[in-house]
């Protein structure tokens, strides 16, 4: 396929140019002009192109749509600390919210566990089309769920877990028991009688003290957020902070660290206490102050069809609007670990787009067509 005479917004440059993309087994081969032809052509004449947009947090496949507690896959209610759970053993790629979520143009989330668990087990980043969890899935695992505040909380408050500091002890706990796992390990040198008996909550740790993922960590209210903070530096491990809804309370700390931030749901009511302080503000004051900031929709707690219109409304609250552009394309896809396949529009990368008449972030504009791998996306 050839897209022709469209505007890109490839997400590297700042400035948007008119030019055409060739597209060729699923991947962008060349953009440029006088490109060799197709017997597919895409005129994009008086459009916008863009990268496909991408969520780095929403339970998207998970929590099944308009089904209740039968589809309802994303969390486990019977205990605490369940690392060794696997998001892709409950994703459900042809649940209706994942072809609703292609056709307005995102093209890709990082999916999985919701926030009971203090440690809820590895999440998964997917491209949203196709019919089997293992060919949707881009990269298994992205991360390890955790959870501080008031969900834990609330759902383990009749089982031990009734304030915020039980919650991070479950946390170094496991922590703690993986380390002393590992070291156990070591010390046997591979000799079965000497080795510690199998322990897959263990197993299913190791990556995050080796630091090959990291840890994802649910937090609202600016005490926890600081709580995950310390944890990470206590251990030395990677994280990303999830949701940061108080986030512009603490902006001048959160900008000494290097630490990625999901921000958001914003578009919902206060149902909780954790959530008083929510803003549309927050993602533009922590990107004006140079932390790493993805929109996100937290779906379904927001339709995943609507996170262009999530950055939309902080662009309205002050956000610079290139910038809010980036926060749900190769922003996300820095923070969830597939930027080098998606988030922007070069040769090489996947054919993930979607062509608009019309600034994507404006409800009332239109979108033309959607590619994911190169495949054309149809309702």
């Amino acid at each position: 396929m050839i897209i022709k005479n469209g505007l890109i917004h490839d997400m590297v440059q700042r400035e948007p140019y008119k030019a055409d993309l060739l597209i060729k087994d699923g991947k962008i081969l060349q953009i440029g002009t006088d490109l060799p032809q197709d017997e597919e052509v895409f005129d994009a004449k008086g459009m916008d192109i863009y990268p496909g947009f991408i969520d780095a947090h929403a339970h998207l496949g998970l929590d099944g749509y308009g089904i209740g507690f039968e589809g309802a896959d994303y969390n486990e209610p019977n205990d605490i600390c369940t690392p060794q759970l696997r998001a892709i053993d409950s994703y459900n790629p042809l649940d209706p919210s994942v072809r609703k979520a292609a056709l307005g143009g995102v093209t890709c989330v990082a999916t999985g566990q919701g926030s009971a668990n203090a440690i809820g087990g590895t999440w998964i980043a997917v491209k949203t089309h196709g019919i089997c969890a293992d060919d949707a899935v881009i990269l298994d695992p992205v991360a390890m769920k955790c959870a501080l505040g008031e969900n834990p909380k609330r759902c383990y408050r009749e089982k031990g877990n009734a304030a915020r500091m039980s919650t991070a002890a479950v946390i170094r706990n496991m922590i703690f028991k993986t380390r002393d796992y590992m070291n156990r390990k070591e010390a046997a040198k591979g000799d079965p009688a000497k080795m510690p008996a199998f322990d897959y909550k263990c197993e299913a740790m190791i990556p995050v003290l080796e630091r090959k993922i990291p840890l994802k960590i649910h937090a609202h209210q600016a005490n926890d957020i600081l709580t995950a903070v310390r944890l990470a530096k206590e251990f030395n491990l990677k994280m990303t902070l999830e949701h940061v809804t108080e986030g512009h309370l603490i902006a001048d700390k959160l900008a000494e660290t290097e630490y990625m931030m999901a921000v958001g749901p914003s578009l919902t009511h206060a149902t909780k206490f954790e959530l008083q302080n929510k803003s549309w503000t927050t993602p533009g004051i922590l990107n004006s102050k140079g932390c790493h900031v993805s929109i996100i929709t937290d779906s379904p707690v927001i339709p995943q069809e609507y996170l262009p219109l999530c950055a939309g409304l902080a662009v309205k609250a002050g956000m610079d609007h290139e910038e809010a552009l980036k926060a749900i394309t190769i922003y996300p896809a820095e923070h969830i670990g597939i930027a080098d396949r998606v988030g922007t529009l070069e040769a090489g990368k996947d054919a993930d787009l979607v062509v608009y008449e019309g600034d994507p972030l404006d409800s009332l504009s239109k979108i033309h067509l959607v590619l994911i791998d190169g495949e054309r996306i149809t309702g």
